[in-house]
């Protein structure tokens, strides 16, 4: 795969990411405990979970590829953890490589 699919990929996966995370938060956690329908929490999750895991493994190959530094790797880590992080990655880190 060369550096431009790459990044493509993981811009795709960073955004889809994102979604799942807002997606998980701010539908399916609701449903389950303010309206006792957990239908969503396990297909949602499940999705969040793997782009979560993809996303990590993507951050620490761009982190070889384009020679961040340690710093760079660490904030693109935490933003997979915060809600609209991975949007903020998308845009600052990844669009300009």
């Amino acid at each position: 795969m060369n550096n431009k699919n790459f990044i493509k990929a993981f811009r795709m996966v960073a955004l889809l990411e994102g979604v799942s995370t807002l997606l998980l938060f701010f539908v399916a956690m609701p449903m389950k405990y303010l309206f006792s329908s957990p239908q969503l929490i396990s297909p949602v999750g499940m999705a969040h979970g793997l782009l979560f895991v993809a996303y990590v493994i993507f951050a620490f190959l761009a982190h070889a590829v384009f020679r961040w530094d340690t710093k760079t790797l660490v904030i693109v880590l935490i933003a997979s953890l915060v809600p609209f992080g991975t949007f903020y990655i998308e845009k600052k880190y990844l669009k300009n490589l």
